[in-house]
């Protein structure tokens, strides 16, 4: 036989898109359409209804950027259509190529009931099926002009991602407008015809399951007339019948089907614009369940869930009938998918409690998996918190994005650092959209890394980010993919369903232990810097309002402010979204967080001041307050008490220019440039600075990345490197045992201040940037003089080490990682700690310095931390301004006193004037051993609790002592539930053992005052 492959192909392709795909609506007629442009922000949707809108014609354009239209479309269904059914094709101006990222809408009736969302690839609303014929129809859009920020050419500087430098032009033409007539025959026929020209597509040329299909829709397309498509479409479907009823092969792929719409809550698009992309979705994927009986849908995000129920209670009541019924799944348990590596130990804990919470208070369901398809890597302390929150699954897909490693399994046992592992997935499909094309399945069944062993994958469904989820052709699709020879099955289930196959036929599972680090988007751990400093001092604040209050209640019966701490911390998990906290969005988002966090900055200091002053009482005394887990100067952690500080530092001239500092601890040399080239440890008699080189150095890269220009950071930026070495002004500084540095470079300046405080290990560095450079990247670096293989680095609940080397791909990839508030270099018996106030990106590496006179050939191992980038895209402003960071360089530091002093510098002791000091409520007895949260449970009960880890990396006993009389103790999970483990106690003491970074939560509960 001849090879008429390419043939019968290319006469498909045109067959049905100027054929066949026209005729599925042949027959139509216009509607009339009238609009109104609500002025500034959103409206009610009654005043949408309400409101009296003028003609508009198809061909017009509408809408400025970020503006509200609400359009009317009214018309009669023609007599002659009866019996037939009919829709309303209702088309903004949308781009199909491009699934969200645009124009929406949402379609109501007359008397405000949502119907469902428009979107580029759902741009239909079923009037009848069938009609009388003679219905008046009548229809309200409530239409969002929201700009394209990401074009066909993307990553270009634009000003519309914000509302205040948007402008007014109109962004869309008014397209179709129209009543027609849907054949559902031909729409059949397409659906047909897409499956198996697909799957030909993907099978072997020498397959004889291709020619078989080949021949098969050769003989349907001869069946269609082309001047009768609507007539001859049942012939042809009867061609293709016998191929899509022949079953797969037994060992088919299998892929558990997840109905999905993927939703940033915030990114190209502000907050407010998510709620009303979550009703949207929300209102088109319960329409689609009452469509289609087998169809299921997941939807992740506690918060987007809470909007729907506060911003349009209808939608809410049908999306509360589907969770009933079992087809429309809560997902993840997280009050949004957050970034992982940035948000602290607390931060990360509360994502599951309130997230779970919401799911269990709202449906009485637990959810056991976390759902985090687009995080950008997750931190090496994950897994414990999952697991501490009552889950045990993951599933994401991100990794698959990475640049320069693939990632060795599918499925898997993701190890933490403390040994909890966790089953995860990552769905072969590579796509949390994918649309059931045939290419996707396929290559979900090739790419799949756990064959022979395991045969199972989930593939989430749908059109996301505004893109309107789940469309009817890919549950039709579906439907021919249950069970379809030469391709992988397709069945639709629930994350939970696909999780428990998953995990039956693969019980032994590979490990693996560490961080699921992303080759890829490193910058976001350094972008905005604003918002990542808002971030981590809201943390810290809400740390201290929950201690101060819980102790003010037990010790003063102060009222606890429930309701307010509920609300910040739910504020605080939004942001830390994973294209908020990342620095990844738009303008406009991040505007409206610097205002947010300075919002609840406010806030939460008026409710630490009260609780202080209500403990402290009336007086004249001044007592520092210290909210860190550790003594310092004499205050005991989370006490107050008269401060105690000893001793003085001296500031001399240095011989060559500069100064000295010295505190009997530390000598501190600042040369005539301003940077340290001396660091010089008293006690063991050790020098912290490598030879010949300067730290607190301002390095300044030029930043221009491949693409994605706010996520970014490649590794050619450091062939290029300008060391800010050019001091304006070199003088003592303001405070006692300080030097004030100014430089000037760009269009930006410098001004640091370098202390050394009386008693301390540590010399504090800060640094106030005037930044007005662009695709740049500024570095703050400290040459060491260790050898070290590994350093350590902060993450939730502990510390993760990386090498410094570069041996492998896997190393020399992570060129640019996470640390929470400390980083740290060891060699045996003396280390070096960098700590840090509001910093995440860093990088760390070591060269062997060439022979010196002495004789020296160390190692110097650099740390460097990353203070400030400046992309354009997608914001072009980003973080010009003025910028404030605090670090320490904290020579001798063992990892105890890296985490103490990162506390330390997070936790800024407060002077209150009052009478009396204050015990703390609870105290452990041993440094290890780290409280990251004292509070009243959640329930009300006013009981006590407290979490708590090991924070060296070693086994500890511990007894933890509560100031208060206990009547029972009890270990919990995060979500303050009893866990079968009892905690030995005697009265109020409680005894502790614990493993290498093991997290413990405790219940006090306390006894009746007699």
């Amino acid at each position: 036989m001849h090879d008429d492959r390419s043939l019968v192909e290319a006469r498909l392709k045109r067959v049905l898109d100027e054929r066949i795909r026209p005729a599925v609506y042949p027959d139509s007629v216009p509607l009339e359409v009238a609009v109104w442009h609500a002025p500034g922000e959103p409206v009610p949707v009654a005043e949408g209804l309400a409101a009296e809108p003028e003609p508009i014609e198809v061909g017009a354009r509408w809408g400025a950027p970020w503006g509200t239209s609400w359009f009317r479309v009214t018309g009669t269904v023609p007599e002659a259509w009866a019996g037939r059914t009919v829709e309303a094709l209702l088309d903004l101006g949308f781009d199909e190529n491009v699934p969200g990222f645009q124009c929406e809408g949402l379609v109501y009736r007359p008397d405000g009931t949502p119907v469902k969302g428009l979107n580029p690839r759902n741009q239909w609303v079923r009037i009848g099926a069938p009609v009388a014929g003679g219905e008046q129809v009548r229809l309200h859009i409530e239409a969002a002009s929201n700009p394209v920020i990401l074009d066909y050419h993307p990553f270009l500087p634009t000003q519309l991602g914000d509302k205040e430098t948007a402008g007014s032009e109109p962004q869309y033409t008014l397209a179709r407008m129209d009543l027609a007539v849907l054949d559902e025959e031909v729409w059949q026929l397409v659906i047909d015809l897409e499956v198996l020209g697909e799957l030909m597509a993907e099978l072997p040329v020498e397959s004889a399951r291709r020619w078989e299909i080949l021949r098969a829709v050769e003989k349907a397309l001869d069946a269609v007339d082309l001047q009768d498509v609507g007539g001859t479409a049942a012939r042809a479907r009867e061609r293709l019948a016998d191929v899509l009823a022949t079953p797969a092969v037994p060992s088919a792929h299998r892929i558990s089907a997840v109905g999905h719409a993927h939703i940033d809550s915030a990114w190209l698009w502000p907050l407010r614009e998510t709620v009303r992309k979550v009703a949207r979705t929300t209102s088109n994927m319960t329409a689609l369940i009452e469509d289609e009986p087998d169809f299921v849908f997941a939807m992740s995000q506690a918060q987007q869930w809470a909007w729907v129920k506060e911003h349009r209670p209808e939608v809410w009541a049908r999306v509360k009938k589907a969770v009933a019924d079992g087809r429309f799944v809560p997902a993840g348990g997280m009050w949004v998918e957050s970034d992982t590596n940035m948000p602290g130990s607390e931060a990360m804990a509360r994502q599951f409690v309130h997230g779970k919470r919401f799911f269990l208070d709202e449906f009485g369901i637990e959810n056991d998996e976390a759902w985090l398809p687009d995080t950008f890597g997750f931190a090496a302390g994950l897994p414990q918190i999952i697991k501490a929150a009552g889950s045990k699954w993951l599933l994401t897909q991100k990794i698959s994005w990475s640049q320069t490693n693939r990632f060795p399994h599918h499925t898997f046992q993701w190890e933490g650092i403390d040994g909890t592992r966790i089953f995860t997935h990552f769905p072969p499909v590579d796509t949390y959209n994918c649309s059931m094309k045939g290419s996707e399945i396929a290559h979900a069944a090739r790419n799949f890394k756990d064959k022979g062993v395991a045969r199972h994958s989930l593939a989430p469904t749908g059109w996301g980010d505004g893109g309107g989820g789940t469309t009817r052709e890919m549950v039709a699709k579906a439907a021919r993919l249950r069970n379809l020879e030469g391709s992988a099955t397709v069945t639709w289930e629930t994350p939970a369903e696909f999780f428990a196959k998953a995990e039956a036929e693969y019980p032994d599972p590979p490990v693996w232990v560490g961080e699921l680090y992303l080759e890829l988007h490193r910058a976001t751990l350094t972008s905005q810097a604003r918002t990542k400093q808002g971030n981590r001092r809201s943390e810290h604040l809400l740390r201290e309002a929950e201690l101060w209050s819980a102790t003010a209640t037990v010790r003063a019966d102060l009222p606890y402010p429930y309701e307010e701490l509920d609300r910040i911390w739910k504020t605080v998990l939004l942001h830390q979204f994973h294209d908020i906290l990342p620095g990844s969005s738009i303008a406009w988002v991040h505007r409206e967080a610097r205002a947010t966090y300075e919002r609840l900055a406010g806030e939460l200091n008026a409710i630490i001041d009260s609780a202080q002053r209500a403990l402290a009482g009336e007086g004249g005394t001044e007592l520092v307050f210290n909210a860190a887990p550790h003594p310092r100067d004499g205050v005991p952690a989370g006490g107050a008490r008269t401060s105690v500080t000893e001793g003085r530092t001296a500031l001399t001239a240095r011989q060559g220019g500069g100064f000295v500092l010295d505190n009997g601890l530390l000598r501190i040399e600042i040369d005539a440039q301003g940077l340290v080239v001396s660091a010089y440890d008293i006690e063991a008699d050790r020098e912290t600075i490598a030879p010949g080189r300067a730290a607190g150095l301002l390095q300044l890269h030029p930043d221009f990345p491949n693409m994605w220009d706010a996520w970014d950071v490649d590794e050619f930026y450091r062939n290029t490197v300008t060391d800010l070495t050019e001091a304006d002004e070199v003088t003592p500084g303001d405070d006692e045992g300080s030097v004030r540095i100014v430089r000037s470079f760009g269009a930006s300046r410098v001004t640091q201040v370098l202390s050394l405080a009386p008693g301390e290990r540590r010399l504090l560095l800060d640094t106030e940037v005037d930044w007005h450079e662009t695709e740049k990247f500024l570095k703050l670096a400290f040459p060491l003089d260790v050898h070290a293989q590994r350093y350590a680095s902060e993450t939730q609940f502990g510390h993760f080490f990386r090498p410094t080397h570069t041996n492998t791909s896997w190393e020399a990839a992570k060129f640019e990682a996470c640390n929470h508030r400390f980083v740290h270099l060891e060699e045996p018996g003396w280390g070096v700690a960098v700590v840090n106030d509001s910093t995440y990106g860093h990088d760390v590496t070591r060269t062997v310095r060439t022979v010196r006179t002495d004789g020296d050939r160390g190692t110097t191992t650099t740390v460097r931390v990353s203070l400030l980038r400046a992309p354009r895209f997608p914001d072009p402003e980003t973080d010009q301004g003025v910028h404030r960071f605090r670090h320490a360089l904290v020579p001798g530091a063992g990892i105890g006193d890296a985490v103490r002093e990162g506390w330390r510098i997070n936790l800024p002791e407060r002077s209150v004037t009052g009478a009396r000091e204050v015990a703390p409520l609870v105290t452990v007895d041993r440094e290890a051993v780290v409280i990251t949260a004292v509070k009243l449970a959640d329930d009300g009960s006013g009981d006590v609790v407290v979490r708590l880890h090991e924070s060296h990396g070693g086994r500890v006993r511990a007894t933890l002592t509560a100031d208060f009389e206990v009547a029972d103790v009890t270990a919990t999970d995060l979500l303050e539930r009893p866990l079968p483990e009892a905690p030995s106690y005697d009265g109020a003491r409680v005894a502790l053992r614990l493993r290498p970074f093991e997290l413990v939560t405790l219940r006090l509960r306390r006894a009746p005052v007699q």
